[in-house]
């Protein structure tokens, strides 16, 4: 699939722009430098970056992750119970969430989170239904608490709200480019790609997201875009089909 291919609308400027979005984030991004909690000034220049993109008309559902403040992973890696162990995690995106509501609402962007776990004086439950409502009256929707259930990640979550919206496209902003073919931190011979088949990445083993999400987008025909994050302006890049990281899609990878 070529990347003028992807389903989206053609802009003003002549670039492709997705209709309607699942952005996930990792909590680490909101804790910026400082590796751990939420650094209210990185949360603010997520939600400017972010309200900047609504007035291109494109609906937006977000997926934040909880590591800055629980990875369920290392509690039950020393002995926790691994279902308490990703509940807490799952309580760690709703404080995400809740921040990155606020930071939006701050700048006059209308937000609703909707979480897997059931917590009404904070925050809607999770309906499919009154979700898409939402967006398609202009309201970014943050998805929060996971799936609602034990030993599925955040990605998994944005793949399977992806497909229940029937969203155009899932954009994973990460700490990295793109997808390369070995840890680019530890390979500087590390090489990117620029387009590659979801089965490319299963049978490679690498490390976009968790393979049970790569095998929902796969299945479900929902492109992912894996781009970097730390790049001012890059969410609204990505949103307008600019070539900026790593394509995955059913198609063939660079050079096949």
């Amino acid at each position: 699939m070529r990347l003028d291919q992807l389903t989206g609308k053609e802009s003003n400027e002549g670039h492709r722009r997705y209709e309607r979005v699942v952005l996930k984030l990792s909590g680490e991004a909101l804790a910026g430098n400082k590796g751990y909690g939420i650094d209210p000034e990185v949360v603010d220049d997520l939600a400017l970056q972010i309200r900047d993109v609504t007035v291109l008309g494109t609906e937006i559902a977000i997926v934040v992750g909880g590591g800055n403040i629980w990875r369920g992973a290392s509690g039950w890696a020393k002995g926790m119970d691994r279902a308490t162990a990703d509940y807490m995690g799952m309580l760690a995106t709703c404080i995400n969430s809740l921040a990155l509501q606020d930071a939006l609402e701050q700048h006059g962007v209308d937000t609703r989170v909707q979480t897997a776990i059931e917590m009404r004086e904070v925050a809607e439950p999770y309906i499919r239904r009154r979700a898409i409502r939402h967006l398609e009256k202009n309201r970014i929707v943050i998805f929060a608490a996971g799936t609602g259930n034990p030993y599925f990640s955040t990605d998994t979550t944005a793949a399977l709200r992806a497909a229940e919206i029937e969203a155009d496209i899932m954009l994973k902003g990460t700490k990295t480019s793109g997808v390369y073919d070995s840890d680019p931190v530890n390979n500087p011979e590390a090489q990117k790609y620029d387009q590659i088949p979801y089965l490319e990445i299963l049978n490679r083993g690498l490390m976009v997201m968790d393979s049970t999400a790569t095998s929902l987008c796969m299945d479900n025909d929902i492109p992912i875009m894996v781009f970097d994050l730390n790049v001012q302006g890059n969410i609204k890049r990505a949103i307008m089909g600019e070539n900026i990281g790593t394509y995955v899609t059913g198609g063939t990878s660079d050079g096949e």
